[in-house]
């Protein structure tokens, strides 16, 4: 049996209670941490993203779009969630500009060419943009590896978007799941 590769996406300040965080993000932060140290207790590979802007955010197509300053590299808010000490240690952290880490698909191609891996899993935030962006980007690197997105340890812009990009992912055969559920466990 081999190894599960759990993505934690973005679970930063600035997105759970700060510049563009919700109640929603609020709420599965425990869930969130408490995954990622199952996963490292159990010997599988975790690796973090960050969202990463400077300065010069409003500037960017993004900050056009999305006019609200967050995850300037150096502060508080680009900081992973003070939930998650410890689990970075022995983890990979990639810093993003955008939505989705071209890096982050090549690494997991990467595992799963020397390694045995049997799936990845995402968590994290935006489930409508940055989760959604890095599962479709793994998927495209890794067609044949199963992709899951644990929905109970993922929150949207809102609920509403949320579940759209549940329902994008399905449609893309990224297989969801709801806390407590390790299909590939049993495998």
């Amino acid at each position: 049996m081999g190894k599960k590769i759990l993505i934690v996406v973005d679970m930063q300040n600035d997105f759970i209670d700060g510049a563009l965080g919700s109640k929603e993000a609020e709420q599965m932060v425990e869930r969130c941490a408490d995954k990622a140290r199952e996963a490292q207790k159990a010997g599988d590979i975790v690796i973090f993203t960050r969202d990463t802007h400077g300065a010069d955010y409003m500037e960017s197509e993004e900050g056009k779009n999305l006019p609200v300053p967050h995850c300037i590299e150096g502060t508080k808010g680009w900081e992973i969630a003070p939930a998650f000490a410890g689990s970075e240690a022995g983890s990979v952290v990639y810093n993003k500009e955008t939505f989705g880490s071209r890096a982050l698909g090549e690494k997991v191609a990467e595992l799963c060419a020397s390694e045995e891996i049997d799936c990845a899993e995402l968590v994290g935030l935006c489930t409508d943009i940055c989760v959604i962006s890095n599962a479709l980007l793994v998927k495209a690197f890794c067609p044949n590896l199963p992709i899951y997105v644990d929905a109970s340890c993922c929150a949207g812009v809102t609920p509403e978007s949320h579940d759209t990009a549940i329902r994008a992912m399905e449609s893309c055969h990224i297989h969801v799941t709801h806390k407590g559920e390790e299909p590939w466990r049993n495998a």
